[in-house]
């Protein structure tokens, strides 16, 4: 007799989550044993004066400060690498990460490149990473990655044009400091993008193969919340409680996904990034609808109680009725909130593109996420769903 199987769920060990956290930076910091801090975000979040505040907090409480300012979104090796040498040049011996995915991943990886010398490449895929870093505080700026709470990095190898996916233990920040008042104001392409990506989060982490009875609430909840504050949160971007419920769903999503899965969307995405430099939450946005009706045969029911969810179907609707439905509020909620389809942000013309197809359902099957999906496609399949979004 087979065992059954088991599951493993990785968190922070302290998530605060409200308005004003971020002022308990210094007492994390120190609780952590920190004297001397890499700030890791990036020119945005430097130039709205939210980095100057976490560095005149952390200095008014003795604490040693370098800021390094240097990723882009969609973040590169060598992003890494700078990131890296400054955490050398100040002696750092925690690292703190502001801002949206894109500096969270770069803080975790710079934070564990002392103790792991081995190439970046070395660490993509499940548990490539041997041993700790240095302590990270993560503080997002934006509702969408969860990556405050996650186990996963996503950094661009320039060379190979591969987006590496990175899951470790060793990646999971100490702590993370949820303060949705840093989210007030987003414009509003980013609230939608980063919103339907923690939708995606949600979603696809409710209805992997790896999803559990750890998961299961914390995904149900995120997407219950998303529903419930995307669109406000879009229209009126200063709307606290819009924008308080949005950050606790991302928050939620990235427990949720970090400690089951996600699926064919992201695996999708990646190569959209690569290719078309699309940021990842814009990318996901595009690609979740046609993705979902792709995998609805495969797991119905778990797609017939997120339509439940988000209300679009009623308790008493069938399975294929709710399917049908989801599918149609999710093309209305892109529709509400502006999200183009991938032809109109692509910024590359078809015939560009269409040669590339085989590669990037390849590079999607490699990450490894669409292995997880309820439908398992082969490279045509995959080919046939970026036409489809397109």
């Amino acid at each position: 007799m087979e065992s059954p199987p088991t599951h493993r769920f990785d968190a922070p060990a302290c998530v605060q989550h409200g308005a004003g956290v971020r002022a308990q930076l210094p007492e994390r910091v120190r609780e952590f044993g920190g004297t001397r801090v890499l700030l890791v975000t990036d020119p945005g979040i430097v130039k709205l004066g939210v980095a100057g505040e976490a560095v005149a907090a952390l200095e008014r409480a003795g604490i040693a400060v370098a800021v390094f300012d240097g990723v882009q979104p969609d973040p590169t090796d060598a992003n890494v690498a700078q990131g890296f040498e400054a955490l050398r040049a100040h002696r750092a011996d925690l690292v703190v990460a502001l801002g949206g995915g894109s500096p969270i991943d770069v803080a975790k990886v710079v934070a564990i490149r002392a103790a792991n010398p081995e190439p970046l490449p070395a660490f993509m895929g499940l548990h490539k990473i041997a041993h700790p870093g240095l302590p990270v505080i993560a503080m997002p700026t934006t509702a969408g990655t969860g990556s405050e709470v996650t186990k996963v990095a996503v950094i661009t190898d320039v060379g190979r044009r591969v987006k590496m996916m990175m899951l470790s233990a060793r990646l999971l920040p100490r702590a993370a400091l949820v303060d949705y008042e840093l989210s007030l104001g987003m414009p509003k392409p980013l609230t939608a993008a980063v919103g339907v990506d923690t939708l995606t989060h949600g979603i696809e982490a409710y209805v992997s193969r790896k999803a559990n009875a750890l998961t299961d609430p914390l995904a149900l909840q995120c997407i219950e919340l998303t529903a419930r504050h995307l669109r406000q949160a879009w229209a009126e971007p200063s709307n606290r409680e819009a924008r308080e419920g949005m950050m606790l769903a991302a928050t939620l999503g990235g427990l949720a996904f970090s400690n089951s899965s996600v699926a064919l969307v992201h695996g999708m995405s990646r190569p959209l990034g690569t290719l078309l430099h699309l940021p990842h939450g814009l990318s996901n946005a595009v690609l979740l609808p046609a993705v979902t009706r792709y995998s609805i045969p495969a797991a119905s029911e778990r797609y017939a109680a997120v339509a439940r969810t988000v209300r679009c179907a009623a308790p008493e609707t069938s399975a294929p009725a709710a399917c049908a439905a989801l599918v149609e509020w999710l093309e209305a909620l892109n529709r509400t909130l502006e999200i183009p389809r991938l032809s109109e942000c692509a910024r590359q013309p078809w015939s560009r593109v269409e040669p590339e197809l085989l590669k990037m359902a390849q590079d999607a099957l490699a990450s490894g996420s669409p292995a997880q999906n309820p439908r398992l496609p082969t490279p045509e399949e995959i080919a046939q769903l970026y036409r489809e979004a397109w």
